[in-house]
């Protein structure tokens, strides 16, 4: 099983918006195996970006994800990185289809309501960034059998 690093970024928290996307990462059938409420710190903010460093969107990209509360979770299942993905939608939500998250409830790139780790490495150390091993929870849904072959 894969596990994802999925953010609920600081627009759709204060947008109200968290459950509704967390029921569609539910309703795809991937499982949560860790979620918390919490303020990023720069510190943190800066290492999750570190890719960007150097490039003239970083500091506004940490600026923004401290800026207000987001919701962090682990998802685990069967090709669940590209599960998330394609739940997601495009970066650009202009360009994302309709019936994904940004598709449906975002206008702009900057402002794109969620993050999700874009490859198994990735969302091994992502996952590993936010949460520690006590914060996992391995555990297995009495519906599993009917998502997953």
């Amino acid at each position: 099983m894969e596990r994802t690093l999925i953010i609920v970024k600081p627009d759709a928290v204060q947008r109200g918006l968290t459950g509704e996307i967390i029921q569609r990462f539910e309703a795809r059938g991937l499982r949560i195996v860790g979620m918390k409420f919490m303020q990023v710190s720069r510190e943190l903010a800066e290492k999750h970006y570190e890719i960007h460093q150097g490039k003239p969107f970083f500091e506004g990209l940490v600026n923004y994800i401290v800026s207000s509360p987001v919701v962090v979770m682990a998802l685990e299942g069967k090709n669940a990185v590209a599960a998330a993905r394609k739940t997601i939608g495009a970066t650009r939500p202009n360009e994302a289809e309709a019936g994904t998250i940004r598709g449906d409830l975002a206008l702009e790139v900057g402002r794109n309501l969620v993050h999700g780790s874009d490859s198994v490495e990735n969302g091994q150390i992502e996952v590993g960034n936010f949460f520690s091993p006590s914060e996992l929870i391995a555990w297995s849904r009495a519906t599993d059998p009917w998502i997953i072959e």
